[in-house]
């Protein structure tokens, strides 16, 4: 194995810690869950320096590495739904516009051609405030302190960021693919 693939290597770690988080939240193993979410976060950033700083970056990377982080926030997301820590219609909103996303990027493919996967700088903040409510969500599971406002304050953050997010998507590729039909 070559160092340059080192970034994949733990990405796809994040895509194998989807089943034990959401089995350690189901489970309310919360303790093992906010170390598995810690990790995740961790592996995120690590995996994300290595290949900016090193220049270890792969196409393979540009798929994998946005799919690891949706994967990873809409089981869990699913699952702290169904334990009722999140409202629904948080769940809903998060699941809606990655579908919108993906979606979106299956029309362009198919009408347009290859497109590039770069997440947005206000698709990382969406994705860093997912991370941030999910952790505050599973370390008040862990150490039982009920700050229900600011739990409640990141529901609200993560649905703003989740619109955010979604509308520049729409918007970029929209006009994006109007440039590229004319």
């Amino acid at each position: 194995m070559r160092l340059r693939h080192i970034p994949n290597l733990i990405t796809a770690l994040r895509i194998v810690l989807v089943v034990p988080l959401a089995w350690s939240l189901l489970q309310h193993n919360f303790d093992i869950a906010l170390l598995l979410v810690f990790v995740a976060g961790a592996s995120d950033a690590l995996d994300g320096f290595l290949a900016k700083h090193y220049g270890w970056t792969s196409q393979l990377g540009s798929v994998l590495d946005p799919l690891a982080d949706k994967l990873l926030l809409v089981v869990t997301f699913l699952s702290l739904g169904y334990l009722a820590l999140v409202p629904a219609w948080l769940v809903v909103a998060v699941l809606a516009r990655d579908i919108i996303i993906v979606t979106g990027g299956v029309a362009y493919y198919v009408s347009i051609g290859q497109f590039d996967m770069a997440p947005t700088l206000v698709s990382k903040l969406n994705t860093l405030m997912q991370l941030v409510l999910v952790f505050g969500i599973v370390l008040a599971q862990v150490f039982d302190f009920p700050r229900m406002w600011m739990i409640e304050t990141g529901w609200w953050v993560v649905l703003a960021t989740t619109l955010l997010s979604g509308m520049d998507y729409v918007w970029t590729w929209g006009r994006s693919a109007m440039r590229a039909s004319k």
